[in-house]
């Protein structure tokens, strides 16, 4: 493991930390933790990760990967030792950050033990549907973060774009998917994978059946309090991606989806992953939605560098724009 200058912060103003520079570049591995603030509209920690070399006083793209701790528990601790691994060792986000020298981002999102059907890591209803303050539209809440975050980052020189990249593997994978369809007028670019084959579809219903969210869009007005913007969603780029071996199959289970999610999807989209990404991929096409879809032969539900690298080539590119 790299080692890291690890920066603690809490209420303090961005003036707190503000370091002056000597050169153009981030001269090492640089973890900020930034304490929840209810009065900036957060009610969680987040992390951010700054790698060396990230230029100064030069507009970057802030890369933002959700946290996935892969388990249910109500120690929030464990949760943000899995953000912080996340963010600053062998995720997805952390491999692009590190190559092309830009932030990333990680929230410290829980996921109760005692409250098993919230399935805040990828968004699921039920959280939309929580109106507590720690649970309650935790996609706004990252828009926040990302606010304070630039404002944060700016203080130390690292000027950071309107738009932002997204990135997630397995649950973050389908956070960053619905959430894209919440605020698509905000995302540069994203990448996501092992997502169970079930992508949000921008329909209102298929086959005769309502498809309300986190299927579809046939409530989307009702939930957000707006109009689903296809425009700007069809125009994110995006690439997505599974493994040929990926059987993990969050669909099958009520954390994931009530019974009445899974019959719809089971029946109109497939029981299986594989045959739900080529069902989803045959939608999205069909609707001229602008991505780019590959599957890795001999891959289960992990990743590989191969993977990272087309990842990180495909946010390049998005960088070149």
């Amino acid at each position: 493991m790299r080692f890291l200058s690890v920066l603690l912060f809490s209420f303090l103003g961005c003036n707190a930390f503000a370091q002056p520079s000597t050169n153009s570049f981030f001269q090492k591995d640089s973890l900020i933790v930034v304490t929840k603030q209810p009065n900036k509209g957060f009610y969680h920690e987040y992390i951010i990760f700054i790698p060396k070399g990230t230029p100064l006083n030069a507009t970057s793209v802030l890369l933002v990967e959700p946290n996935n701790t892969g388990k249910i528990t109500d120690s929030i601790e464990i949760h943000k030792e899995a953000a912080i691994a996340l963010a600053s060792v062998s995720s997805v986000g952390n491999n692009c950050a590190t190559e092309l020298k830009i932030p990333l981002l990680v929230p410290v999102f829980p996921r109760p033990a005692s409250q098993p059907l919230l399935y805040t890591h990828a968004l699921d209803r039920d959280v939309l549907l929580n109106q507590t303050p720690e649970y309650k539209r935790l996609d706004l809440q990252l828009l926040e973060m990302i606010n304070d975050a630039k404002n944060r980052l700016a203080s130390l020189e690292i000027e950071i774009a309107p738009k932002f990249f997204m990135c997630g593997f397995s649950a973050s994978g389908t956070f960053v998917n619905r959430f894209s369809l919440m605020h698509p007028e905000k995302i540069k670019a994203l990448a996501i994978g092992g997502f169970n084959g079930k992508l949000m579809l921008p329909l209102e219903a298929l086959n005769g059946e309502e498809l309300n969210y986190p299927i579809g869009i046939k409530d989307f007005s009702k939930l957000f309090d707006k109009n689903f913007d296809f425009t700007n969603f069809k125009e994110i780029p995006k690439h997505i991606y599974m493994g040929a071996l990926d059987t993990n199959d969050a669909v099958q289970f009520d954390d994931a989806y009530s019974g009445s999610e899974r019959k719809i999807i089971n029946e109109n989209l497939g029981k299986s992953v594989q045959e739900r990404f080529v069902n989803c991929q045959n939608y999205y096409q069909k609707q001229g939605i602008v991505a780019t879809f590959k599957t890795f032969e001999k891959v289960g539900h992990w990743t590989t560098s191969e993977m990272n690298l087309e990842v990180i080539l495909f946010f390049l590119n998005e960088l070149k724009k």
